[in-house]
């Protein structure tokens, strides 16, 4: 069931937010408010920390780096639990960029995001939650 309601924006704020939508092709308003709400929610369970959720992990490292590649395989083998899958390309000759994907508690999973990202030698590191398992519908 679909319900609708009013918001009242000033005239700025509300031609910022007609150019995003536009930009990024969303249909309608409705459509992008949706969008920031569930990004608002899905934000507020990975706070809390309980929920299960999806988190992507992306860094991007010299492979040449003594130990470091090893560093990164064995923190993903200690969360084995965790750690859904991974990703491993060659940016060039020296770089590599490594995406792994995590599923658990959101606040375990932000502990071993944190953990890899702050391995010394990383150069770039990311965390993006992705999603939370949705509660259960009340009957």
């Amino acid at each position: 069931m679909v319900k609708r309601f009013g918001i009242s924006l000033d005239d700025d704020l509300l031609s910022g937010f007609d150019t995003l939508i536009s930009r990024k092709g969303y249909q309608n308003r409705s459509e992008a408010i949706r969008d920031l709400i569930r990004e608002a929610l899905m934000e507020e369970d990975w706070r809390t920390g309980e929920r299960i959720g999806t988190g992507i992990v992306m860094i991007v490292y010299d492979h040449h780096q003594y130990n470091l590649a090893q560093k990164v395989t064995g923190l993903q083998h200690s969360h084995y639990q965790v750690v859904v899958s991974s990703l491993h390309t060659h940016l060039d000759a020296h770089n590599c960029l490594e995406v792994i994907i995590l599923k658990g508690k959101g606040g375990v999973i932000r502990e071993i995001a944190d953990n890899i990202i702050s391995t010394r030698g990383v150069q770039f590191g990311r965390f993006i939650p992705a999603a939370t398992e949705k509660k259960p519908h009340k009957e």
